[in-house]
């Protein structure tokens, strides 16, 4: 099985990723997949049950690989996939605020203050020094507010520019 291949590149200011794997002989097949903002925008599945007895299989599988996962970089730089990837607004999970909800009354609960009362605070429990193990605060919490979202930070590391990738990793198909 071949090591994949990942870039971060940058494309019309945007971060994109590109990412191609080998499933190995067992389930002989690449994949190309181009991400933005965690959406797959793209996805490339290619076979190559067909050829699993040839002799120098693993180096024909990365020559596969690399054309594929090129191919897709390409296919972006050409604007294949702009009207998909800027007419999506990719929020982050991490950005989105899930608002609290207010607890339902329920007739005959009881309250979680009812049931951990602190062992000091009844008059007809007698305290000891492991009661203040199990002692439980009475006061209630300040309602939570949800941060107002943040713009999602670009990561500034392995993000290069999509010429660059294409050009410097794959570069000619020469064999040293």
């Amino acid at each position: 099985m071949v090591l994949g291949y990942n870039h971060n590149i940058v494309y019309k200011g945007e971060i994109f990723h590109v990412q191609t794997e080998d499933s190995g002989v067992n389930n002989p097949h690449i994949i190309t997949l181009l991400y933005r903002g965690g959406v797959i925008l793209c996805s490339k599945k290619t076979s190559y049950a067909d050829i699993l007895m040839m002799e120098n299989l693993e180096s024909v599988v990365e020559e596969l690989m690399k054309a594929q996962h090129k191919e897709l970089m390409r296919r972006l730089k050409s604007g294949e996939f702009d009207e998909r990837a800027f007419s999506i607004n990719a929020p982050l999970l991490e950005n989105y605020a899930i608002p609290a909800l207010e607890p339902e009354e329920v007739p005959g609960a009881r309250r979680i203050d009812d049931i951990f009362v602190s062992a000091v605070s009844r008059p007809d429990s007698a305290t000891s020094d492991i009661s203040l193990l199990f002692d439980m605060p009475v006061t209630k919490a300040a309602p939570v507010t949800p941060a107002a979202p943040q713009p999602a930070e670009k990561p500034a590391k392995d993000v290069v520019n999509i010429d660059d990738a294409i050009l410097n990793f794959f570069g000619a198909n020469v064999k040293k």
